[in-house]
């Protein structure tokens, strides 16, 4: 699979750590940054990796900040995007069973590592499972596309 990760300075560790896991997982990773924890603004990384999802050039994505909420709102603006936060492996889990989520987000200050490797491996083994689900997105991306006049 390939996945493309970014982080801000609160998230580079995290990423670091995540990025040996999948490399050793066979994955292929886009490390879109950043590349030290000097302060940067999330919305610059999270934007890059969404819109590569987005585009079909990644598969899914991974972003890393203190919280991962602000990675979270900001990938969530880009059309295509399901971006979840979850805090545990059963969120992880139903993000892909019932929403397709293609974007994770974490947060290096409120997770440990282990819980991390936890979330991130369910989420990347768990199928979406269509049906229903399939025509809820369906209504997202009806949203998405007409969201100035949906009511």
């Amino acid at each position: 699979m390939k996945i493309a990760l970014a982080a801000d300075h609160a998230g580079f560790e995290l990423k670091r750590a995540v990025i040996e896991r999948l490399e050793a997982a066979g994955h292929q990773v886009l490390d879109l940054g950043t590349d030290s924890d000097q302060s940067v603004d999330y919305p610059e990384y999270a934007v890059r990796a969404a819109r590569l999802v987005a585009a079909g050039e990644a598969d899914r994505g991974v972003l890393f900040c203190g919280t991962g909420l602000g990675m979270c709102i900001t990938a969530n603006k880009v059309a295509g995007i399901r971006a979840v936060g979850p805090c545990d492996v059963y969120q992880a889990e139903m993000s892909r069973r019932h929403n397709d989520a293609n974007v994770l987000c974490l947060g290096q200050r409120v997770l440990a590592e282990d819980t991390v490797f936890d979330i991130l491996d369910v989420w990347l083994e768990t199928p979406f499972d269509g049906g229903r689900h399939q025509r809820r997105l369906g209504a997202i991306a009806e949203l998405e596309e007409n969201w100035q006049t949906a009511e």
